[in-house]
């Protein structure tokens, strides 16, 4: 089934019951796949009780240490953002993504959507790894939300979506190639970095923004494996060309 393409990711969860109620939120919604990235405390009394009935999902969550580790497989990853950014990234509300994540998911693509810290959330290097944010509209007057209240209303969405069996939206319409994985584009922006130094264009003790904005537009625009290998081969040989010291 698609819903089983789709992880729900929680990084660096204080509170061992807000894991306990996202289980729950997950489990109403039919998802079932939990990844924690280096929870404070898992697995936890606390966490059982809020499940409830959703015990399940905790005795199959996947705890990993980084972030990367987390998404590694996926093709599509949303981000939840609360914030306005110094560089604005892809956004859009919940239900636009959760139909975005479920279409993804359908089509047989790894989709993961990352839930940052209680406390603020997801850091600007966490958000670069995302293809688009989501951002859920709460009232000026009080705009916090809890863990799993946030997870309810991203799942709810994709249950909506799939329940309603719509079309795949323009921009995520079948394509001829698989799309990249997060490692590989992970290994794609550390050769980038590499050349662009080796060139001289991107000095490391300045860098400014530059890598910032090439991830956002690399994300935005998604590269499927082919594309991703002709743009390496392309690195690579730029890298042939540069000279080499002391010659």
């Amino acid at each position: 089934m698609a819903i089983n393409n789709i992880r729900v990711v929680l990084v660096h969860t204080s509170h061992p019951g807000n894991i306990g109620g996202v289980a729950r939120a997950m489990k109403n919604m039919g998802l079932t796949r939990l990844t924690l990235v280096k929870p404070k405390e898992f697995p936890a009394p606390e966490a059982l009780w809020r499940a409830a009935s959703a015990e399940d999902v905790l005795a199959n969550a996947t705890v990993v240490e980084t972030v990367e580790e987390a998404v590694k497989g996926a093709q599509f990853v949303v981000g939840t953002s609360a914030r306005e950014r110094r560089i604005p990234w892809p956004l859009q509300d919940a239900r636009h993504c959760g139909e975005r994540l479920y279409h993804h998911a359908i089509q047989g693509e790894e989709v993961v959507i990352l839930f940052g810290r209680e406390d603020r959330g997801l850091l600007n290097e966490e958000l670069e790894l995302c293809n688009l944010h989501c951002h859920i509209p709460t009232h000026e007057s009080y705009p916090s939300l809890n863990l799993a209240m946030a997870v309810q209303i991203v799942a709810y969405e994709i249950r909506m979506t799939q329940l309603a069996g719509s079309t795949a939206t323009e921009e995520d319409a079948a394509w001829d190639t698989p799309f990249a994985s997060a490692e590989d584009m992970a290994r794609f922006y550390v050769h980038l970095e590499q050349t662009l130094i080796d060139i001289q264009f991107l000095d490391p003790k300045a860098p400014r923004q530059l890598m910032r904005r090439l991830k956002r537009l690399y994300n935005r625009v998604r590269l499927d494996d082919m594309e991703l290998n002709i743009l390496r081969g392309i690195l690579a040989e730029t890298q042939k060309q540069v000279p080499k010291e002391g010659k």
